[in-house]
């Protein structure tokens, strides 16, 4: 095991306006599993070849376990690297893959085939030593490019998106596998990826990049509920954050169909960007014709929205809302999505709402008494619709059908058949 620290580490590639990447300091705990996540070019790839010794960087220094290792080859660095593309020999055998690398280093045959051995029953190929690589499956494959990896007891593994040429099901399978294996093993590791899900479940912590720059770096629920900015807020997450401009119109604060008047902080701000979550603790239907809701919490806000899309995904349907001309993200349990074209309500309570500045990726000012408080009210377990004890991830919203039409018939009648809207 080893602690890994990157001081200023900087790179331009050749005939580009922009750094590859540029200042990245970042400390990577001994034994920890560090995700990089980030959309294409924001240089988490570029960071990880810079490790390896694979290119040098123009600036900055590389650190394993408190040396300097910026100059040195990637041969004599014990970092091992696992590509996105499996990088096998085709004539090579399972084990003889696995084994290059101590053959490599001069260890003698028996240890070699000792120590392929124990690799090859973890990881799953004791029946498939004897294979070449185009007998393999994809899954098969990757599992060989990790092996390959592990026999060589590195003081760092380096995941450069391995899972990313496997379909969802198997990615889903190996993500697991890979997780628990790398803590199995206690050894520090840096995984690349574009992959939320991967990103918010293998990791200890996360760190979000854009064009070069590191945004945040932090645990994985301390990224999802309390983003440094708006960048982070509305790249992590499926559906993302809602993000919504609003400008002062006296007292309050007027934008995306929501009236608020904000914290003590934003008294004097002409404009300003609030975050607020997309999590839906349920449906409930409000009587019908009174353009009232069902159930509504004490101290929210109350968006009055379209229902433009749905996107069902078995447990929860993903909603896209229309207020005022500003889209909204919104989920719901099940199939039980209102149709499109309704009109419907939705709640936001005012607590949880984040404050940005208004620039563009700017630093987040404010939420709810700051974004501690608002990480740390998150944490509890609360009673939401729908009869279920729910955890709301994010901040809470609840989303109410507003008349007959929206329902095929009155919203009392909806709601008994549905048996959702009643408090608890």
């Amino acid at each position: 095991m080893a602690t890994l620290s990157l001081r200023g580490l900087s790179r331009r590639h050749a005939g580009s306006e922009r750094a590859a990447l540029s200042a990245l300091d970042l400390e990577v705990r001994d034994g920890e599993l560090l995700v990089m996540v980030g959309p294409s070019g924001c240089g988490k790839s570029t960071a990880l070849r810079l490790i390896a010794g694979l290119d040098e960087p123009d600036g900055g220094a590389v650190h394993i376990d408190g040396q300097d290792v910026t100059g040195v080859a990637p041969q004599d660095r014990d970092v091992a690297m696992v590509f996105q593309g499996y990088a096998l020999y085709p004539h090579l055998s399972v084990q003889d893959n696995i084994g290059f690398p101590l053959k490599m280093r001069g260890v003698s045959k028996g240890e070699r085939k000792r120590r392929v051995g124990e690799v090859a029953e973890m990881l799953g190929l004791g029946e498939l030593l004897d294979r070449t690589p185009g007998e393999l499956s994809g899954g098969e494959r990757q599992r060989v490019a990790m092996g390959r990896a592990i026999v060589r007891r590195p003081k760092v593994f380096l995941f450069d998106e391995p899972l990313a040429n496997l379909d969802a099901a198997l990615r889903a399978e190996l993500r697991v596998e890979l997780s628990s294996l790398v803590r199995r093993l206690g050894t520090t590791a840096i995984y690349v990826t574009h992959d939320q899900a991967e990103a918010m479940t293998m990791g200890d912590r996360i760190a979000v990049m854009k064009e070069g720059r590191l945004q945040q770096v932090a645990a994985p629920r301390a990224v999802y509920e309390a983003p440094d900015n708006l960048f982070v807020a509305g790249f992590l997450g499926a559906p993302p954050m809602n993000r919504v401009e609003v400008v002062r119109e006296g007292k309050v604060l007027v934008g995306g169909g929501l009236r608020v008047a904000g914290p003590a902080e934003v008294e004097s701000v002409a404009r300003v960007t609030l975050g607020c979550g997309r999590s839906m603790c349920g449906c409930c239907g409000g009587e019908s014709g009174s353009g009232e809701s069902g159930s509504r919490e004490a101290g929210s806000v109350v968006v009055r929205a379209v229902m433009r899309e749905t996107e069902p995904l078995g447990a929860e349907t993903n909603v896209r809302l229309e207020a005022e001309g500003v889209g909204w993200w919104a989920r719901v349990p099940g199939f039980d999505g209102p149709p499109r074209g309704a009109e419907v309500e939705m709640a936001v309570e005012e607590r949880r709402i984040l404050w940005f500045d208004g620039g563009r990726g700017g630093g987040s000012m404010w939420g709810g008494g700051g974004v501690k408080g608002s990480r740390r009210r998150g944490r509890r377990a609360r009673w939401g619709l729908c009869g279920q004890r729910a955890r709301r991830a994010r901040w809470g919203c609840i989303l109410t059908f507003l008349g007959a039409k929206c329902c095929g018939g009155s919203g009392r009648g909806w709601r008994r058949r549905r048996g959702l809207g009643e408090r608890v």
